[in-house]
């Protein structure tokens, strides 16, 4: 069965950053990157299917924000590409979690590059910029807070308080070398400054367009298309009730109960079939001899 293995590593490994062969994730030998491999955000970042579930969450949660969802509304091809999306954000977390150092520190350059030219008007005249210090913090909290929140509940290597403030602790300094300033460090911090940004939030057409486009996305073939259905819902699951209630978007107890258990399912045969995930790859690199 080692064609399956490979078949279904090479699918799940083409929605990612891997898919673009930009970096080389095996060299040079002994290179631990930014964290390494007994930091708190390998393991988070590491795991393809909470990580998944965790992105369609943070992405449906940041859209809530009026500019946030300006930007990627002016200036993102997410209609018509957004599998190129998903490649772009996953290599930016992987480089700057497992890549050697240079190459994060290339990836972080461009984005903040990237970031300069991103600006604009919302529709109700307030002005928008891709590098304001304040939005980078909402849209890093939005997509660190959903990445905790489903490994908590399908992958449980990062439970204790203090590990989870290290993980938010070690995604901060990408945020902050982005430009983000204020960012919160603990699980604590992080639900009080959700909870304090919610008067700031509103979903209009636009929010539910772009949800819908994501909602609506599916991923080739039958069997992927329906783990795909179930990958999105657990994304809406993990939202917070109030970002559901404001997107309209709910999961019945059944069908909750329905779409865990699948996850569950999908991520035991993809822990099984990758191997050479970004994780895989720097987990190589660093125990290379030099």
């Amino acid at each position: 069965m080692e064609w399956l293995r490979q078949r279904i590593e090479q699918q799940v490994l083409g929605l990612t950053g891997m898919a673009l062969n930009e970096i080389d994730f095996e060299r040079p030998p002994g290179e631990p990157g930014l964290f390494g491999p007994q930091s708190a955000i390998w393991p988070v970042h590491g795991d393809f299917t909470s990580m998944l579930c965790g992105g369609i969450s943070a992405l449906l949660l940041q859209m809530l924000h009026p500019l946030a969802l300006a930007g990627v509304w002016d200036h993102s091809s997410f209609r018509d590409d957004i599998f190129g999306r998903l490649r772009r954000t996953s290599q930016f977390i992987s480089a700057t979690t497992f890549a050697t150092v240079p190459d994060a520190e290339r990836l972080i350059d461009k984005v903040k590059a990237i970031h300069l030219r991103i600006n604009g008007t919302d529709t109700d005249g307030t002005p928008y910029a891709a590098s304001d210090p304040d939005l980078l913090t909402w849209v890093h909290i939005a997509e660190c807070s959903s990445f905790m929140a489903s490994h908590l509940r399908y992958r449980r290597t990062v439970v204790t308080p203090s590990r989870q403030a290290q993980y938010f602790i070690e995604s901060a300094s990408i945020a902050e070398r982005l430009g983000a300033r204020n960012v919160p460090k603990t699980p604590q911090a992080v639900q009080d400054y959700l909870e304090q940004m919610r008067p700031q939030l509103r979903c209009d057409d636009r929010t539910r367009e772009v949800a819908q486009v994501l909602m609506t996305t599916r991923l080739p073939g039958r069997v992927a298309q329906t783990a795909g259905t179930i990958l999105l819902k657990a994304g809406i699951d993990l939202l917070p009730g109030w970002a559901q209630d404001m997107l309209d978007l709910r999961l019945s107890p059944l069908e909750q109960k329905m779409v865990r258990g699948g996850v569950h399912a999908i991520a035991a045969v993809i822990r099984r079939s990758v191997r050479n995930g970004a994780y895989h790859c720097a987990m190589r690199r660093v125990r290379a001899e030099q």
